[in-house]
């Protein structure tokens, strides 16, 4: 009995030394980040080398930043605010290299930039926040996709209801922007969640929801083609056009033969940011029978060509059943988005503009999924 105390005694220690030298490794304890009252918000980061820590978050302008305190323990952290409720990402730069928060598990991916996610909680951002709701499925499906000779990845938002129900369903066709990839959607715009709530409030009709990868030169966003060009602006412009030709010839008809869905032009919407609202312009025109809906959202760089006015009047004979288009005030891309409304204009396009403030940001472009959304089918 007493060589099994002593034991037990021995593994005891054992354990305090191993806690208090864990503990040591992990340095001092704390929360990053604490939304406090009044909405404002304190980030700490632990750093025992850095010289200079400062944060650069999404409520800021580009390349702003704002710089943390060194206090006890090494910890550096800093408070600002009140923010609106809403959702918002982060990087802290520790003597100017860029880091995500290592106390925040909510990381966000835009192609190869990675950020810490912050949600502010509040009536600004109950509609893509997690709630108490029926949820859809979200799937990674890999395709085969003839027309750019790649196997591909996109991402299959199913409705609640979906796997239960013999019911056919429209189908929303979303896509990314610049930089960005099949997981854009979800990871900065929570299409899933937004959609989520839409349809449980009845505003939104249950819809499946595809979001596939704008680059026509990488398989998905794991891995580039591998006779793919090292990308520049003129090598890119040989991929012009091939995304938005691969979008109808090879996703429409995999959806369309492996789900439940409804495959006419009325049940079928286009839509995109930036990047994704150029492929969504030449889509719609390049191929006037297929989308009944079309949302451009913060358009990319539109540059009217001689031959454009003509395939617009075809889009405008072939009929549709909505043309939205939604910028910000601040956004860089506003005289391109100008230049559209003026084609859409000339050409005598019957159409739906929305402008609000801010730029070009995800903030502006969940707001439009949530303003699109229920305007289809």
């Amino acid at each position: 009995m007493k060589k099994i105390s002593l034991l037990l005694l021995s593994l005891l220690t054992c354990s305090l030394i191993m806690a208090q030298e864990l503990g040591q490794q992990r340095g001092p304890q704390f929360n990053s980040p604490v939304v406090e009252a009044g909405n404002k918000v304190t980030f700490k980061v632990h750093s025992s080398k850095a010289q200079s820590v400062t944060i650069n978050g999404s409520w800021m302008g580009f390349g702003q930043t704002t710089p943390l305190i060194k206090g006890a323990d090494n910890v550096w952290s800093v408070t600002v605010g009140p923010l609106e409720p809403s959702m918002y990402h982060y990087n802290f730069f520790i003597d100017s290299v860029s880091t995500i928060d290592p106390k925040n598990a909510h990381a966000l991916r835009d192609g190869v930039r990675y950020a810490s996610m912050l949600l502010v909680p509040g009536e600004g951002s109950k509609l893509f926040e997690v709630n108490d709701v029926a949820h859809g499925s979200l799937s990674q499906v890999w395709y085969n996709s003839p027309s750019l000779n790649l196997t591909r990845r996109m991402y299959v938002y199913t409705p609640p209801g979906y796997d239960s129900s013999k019911d056919k369903y429209p189908v929303l066709y979303l896509l990314h922007g610049g930089g960005g990839d099949e997981d854009a959607w979800t990871s900065l715009g929570r299409a899933n969640y937004i959609l989520d709530n839409l349809i449980a409030q009845g505003k939104a009709k249950p819809m499946l929801v595809v979001m596939t990868n704008g680059n026509a030169f990488q398989t998905s966003s794991l891995r580039t083609a591998p006779n793919a060009p090292v990308m520049t602006r003129e090598t890119f412009m040989k991929y012009a056009g091939l995304f938005e030709g691969s979008l109808v010839k090879d996703v429409i008809p995999y959806i369309e033969k492996n789900y439940r869905v409804k495959a006419a032009k009325e049940s079928r919407a286009v839509a995109g940011l930036s990047m994704g609202g150029m492929h969504t312009i030449t889509a719609s025109i390049e191929y006037p029978e297929v989308f009944g809906y079309i949302g451009v959202f913060s358009s990319g760089i539109f540059q009217p060509s001689p031959d454009q006015e003509a395939k617009f009047m075809a889009l405008k004979k072939a009929g549709f059943n909505k043309y939205w288009v939604a910028c910000g005030k601040d956004d860089f891309v506003m005289e391109s988005n100008k230049r559209l409304l003026d084609m859409l204009n000339k050409t005598g396009i019957k159409h739906e503009y929305f402008e609000n403030g801010g730029g070009h940001t995800w903030a502006n472009w969940r707001t439009y999924l949530s303003l699109f959304a229920p305007m289809l089918f």
